[in-house]
């Protein structure tokens, strides 16, 4: 197991607890292990908010349980999983130092609305930030055995940026990316969870050339809601979760996020987006307009961005800021030698001839496109500002290409 100062240097980078963190770690690798497992590699297919966070996106929010959709309904059992799961627990071990207790695993079977077998299971495992041997942190494991595969599951990479991250990488068998984003408002329309909100508004702003078209989407809910015998989702369906989304939006997303938006920013995103699923409204945005000599556009994987402000802090903050549509307050120092502050929107990198890399946005002030040296900017914080994309928002979390589909 990578050590504590690890730990607690990249919950510094990324503005959340240590414990977030932490748990995101052994996530990672407990999808090595199930990857690795004979019995379970080719029949566990990884779904959910979990998925996109460590298959898809870089920069997403912090998510804690791990979601499967079972081929196997054989393994909906409890003697199969915790015995398979003892197997994972000494592969853990022995891989990485991991410690998975083996009388703490906890499967619990119970009957879907479908009739159907599902399972909800507890993995606790040893943290640096636990009191004491009976307040162990734990994963929870969705398992269902009776979904829906719209689209061919797809083998993916898992984003794993720690020191001891296997040379070859991590792999998992995991939904389509179209499949995860069709569940999701899927989730959305049966029980309006903060998260699924905050996922389906994500999934709809990323201007990525690889979004679904809609009627792709159409599709794969219409399967999905008619398997889980549920109706369509429309704006006005919604309505009425929205003061219980209200009352638990902070509880349930606040510590998986740097910075929390309000609620608004994404509710009011919900019109907008009904109308491109059904199909009357485009996505597509102008580039930022190009500056001679500086249209160079830069994009470093996370992690790899290797920059940080004049005061030491990473700038992956900006990245955040920028996929959640959310203004970024600089701290900067011009070539004169002035300092101020300036609030704006963040747009995208840019790599001039002479190897500066800028960050280009539109100052708020003005309204106009200005251009920031990276090794100029003393700090940067994000606001609760949300802004409307005039452009394609180029600095945003780059996903991970496919490998195979199975």
């Amino acid at each position: 197991m990578i050590v504590k100062d690890e730990i607690l240097a990249f919950a510094d980078e990324t503005g959340l607890t240590p414990n977030v963190v932490e748990k995101d770690y052994v996530l990672g690798w407990l999808l090595a292990a199930v990857n690795s497992n004979p019995v379970l590699s080719q029949s566990w297919v990884f779904k959910g908010g979990t998925c996109l966070k460590k298959c898809y996106f870089e920069t997403y929010r912090f998510s804690e349980d791990l979601d499967f959709t079972l081929r196997d309904q054989s393994h909906i059992n409890e003697t199969v999983l915790k015995e398979q799961f003892v197997s994972i627990s000494e592969w853990l071990y022995e891989e990485t130092g991991i410690e998975i207790p083996s009388d703490r695993l906890v499967f619990d079977i119970y009957a879907n609305p479908r009739g159907g077998q599902s399972c909800q299971g507890r993995v606790y495992y040893r943290s640096y930030f636990s009191k004491g041997k009976h307040s162990l942190p734990r994963i929870k494991l969705d398992l269902t055995a009776d979904e829906v595969l719209v689209m061919p599951s797809t083998r993916r990479p898992v984003f794993h940026p720690y020191s001891d991250a296997p040379q070859d990488g991590i792999f998992i068998v995991s939904y389509d990316y179209a499949e995860v984003f069709g569940e999701k408002v899927r989730a959305l329309a049966e029980r309006g969870r903060p998260r699924d909100l905050y996922d389906v508004i994500n999934l709809f702003r990323n201007d990525d050339d690889d979004l679904p078209a809609p009627a792709v989407i159409q599709e794969i809910l219409s399967q999905k809601c008619a398997h889980k015998g549920i109706s369509n989702p429309t704006l006005a369906r919604l309505e009425v979760y929205r003061d219980e989304m209200l009352r638990n939006w902070e509880p349930m997303l606040a510590h998986q996020l740097p910075k929390l938006p309000k609620l608004d920013t994404y509710w009011d995103s919900l019109p907008a987006f009904f109308r491109w699923l059904e199909g009357q409204e485009t996505r597509e945005k102008p580039l930022l307009a190009p500056v001679p000599g500086k249209g160079q556009i830069y994009r470093p994987a996370y992690g790899q961005l290797g920059m940080r402000t004049l005061n030491g802090n990473s700038i992956e903050v900006i990245r955040f800021a920028a996929g959640n549509r959310l203004c970024v307050d600089l701290d900067y120092t011009d070539d004169s030698g002035h300092r101020s502050s300036r609030v704006i929107e963040p747009y995208s990198l840019r790599q001039a001839q002479n190897g500066n890399v800028l960050l280009y946005g539109v100052r708020i002030e003005d309204g106009k496109i200005r251009s920031y040296k990276i090794n100029q900017i003393n700090d940067a914080s994000i606001t609760n500002k949300v802004f409307v994309p005039q452009f394609q928002v180029e600095l945003r979390p780059y996903g991970i290409s496919d490998v195979d589909a199975l």
